[in-house]
């Protein structure tokens, strides 16, 4: 900071008055800082993305600790209500099954029951941070077997959505990586540091297809325009890692607003058919949330603009 105030005192031959180059005037020798312009337009953007960013870091220092497993168990929670779901609907599931997907008798009991089992135990593994591997494919496992037994595959909406949750389920996977021996001695294997960072791409990249089905889907209004605007722009800066940790942060806080007033299913009869709908829409948005915690938690990785602007 003193090298900022302007203060009258003698000079000796060997006396630097700002030895660091951290004057502010751009005239004279370099000293290889570049000096700030504050009636540069860019420099001023800068200034407060840093800032913002500085603003996330502290007000989340609180949460930080216990960001992760919040993460995933919001990741899993789709999961775990779709499980619920199927077991207080058991007669109802099994009539849809047989009745539209002509699944026969007893296959559609497996095709449920598998279901079931892979969920909740996934769930499981996923909140406790065991065998994550294994509950990673697991899930993957559900997503698409559910996509092509209840006739989904081909639904925009159900397709985009359930990238964004392959999204979540890959950043799980990033945030539990752990360090395995190789298999067969002599054969190239990927390091861990490089399986993290390719899963944590994949995982950022699939995350935002989610809003791109929100930007999609719905009626139009001049609201729904800013906010489809700022969010498809924090999707790419999420995508590229540009700014990661503070667009993650801004689509946590837009796409929780928007899960709250949109997929309001508690205010729904129990009797509506429409209930079910929202209901999981809105679990399977607190999943795409909880992938965006953990990356607000870990950074973009080694793929990403943020981290190779550190290296340059």
């Amino acid at each position: 900071m003193s090298s900022r105030i302007s203060i009258a005192r003698p000079q000796s031959n060997n006396y630097n008055s700002d030895p660091h180059g951290l004057s502010n005037s751009r005239s004279g020798a370099s000293s290889g800082y570049r000096a700030a312009n504050p009636d540069d337009p860019m420099e001023k953007l800068q200034a407060f993305s840093k800032q913002v960013e500085d603003y996330v870091e502290i007000y989340s220092q609180p949460l930080k600790p216990h960001l992760p497993a919040i993460g995933r168990f919001l990741i899993v929670v789709t999961f775990l209500e779709d499980a619920l779901r199927i077991l207080t609907q058991w007669g109802d599931q099994l009539w849809y099954l047989q009745q539209h997907r002509k699944f026969p008798w007893g296959l559609s009991h497996l095709f449920l029951l598998i279901n079931v089992v892979a969920m909740l135990g996934g769930s499981s593994m996923v909140i406790l941070k065991r065998y994550t591997e294994y509950a990673v494919a697991g899930l993957l496992s559900v997503v698409i077997i559910q996509g092509f037994g209840y006739g989904l595959i081909f639904d925009l909406n159900f397709f985009l959505r359930n990238l964004s949750v392959i999204g979540g389920l890959f950043m799980v996977f990033s945030d539990s990586m752990v360090t395995r021996k190789k298999l067969f001695a002599g054969l190239p294997s990927i390091s861990e540091t490089d399986r993290r960072k390719y899963f944590l791409l994949a995982g950022r990249v699939l995350l935002i297809f989610l809003f791109l089905g929100f930007i999609l889907q719905g009626n139009w209004s001049i609201a729904r325009v800013f906010v489809s605007i700022f969010g498809l722009a924090a999707c790419v800066m999420v995508a590229v890692g540009f700014k990661a940790k503070w667009s993650a942060s801004f689509l946590v806080i837009v796409l929780s607003i928007f899960n709250v007033f949109a997929n309001n299913w508690w205010s729904v009869s129990s009797k509506h058919p429409q209930r079910d709908f929202l209901k999981y829409d809105f679990f399977q948005t607190l999943s795409i949330v909880g992938g965006l915690i953990l990356l607000v938690n870990m950074g973009p990785g080694g793929l990403s603009v943020d981290e190779k602007k550190k290296t340059y």
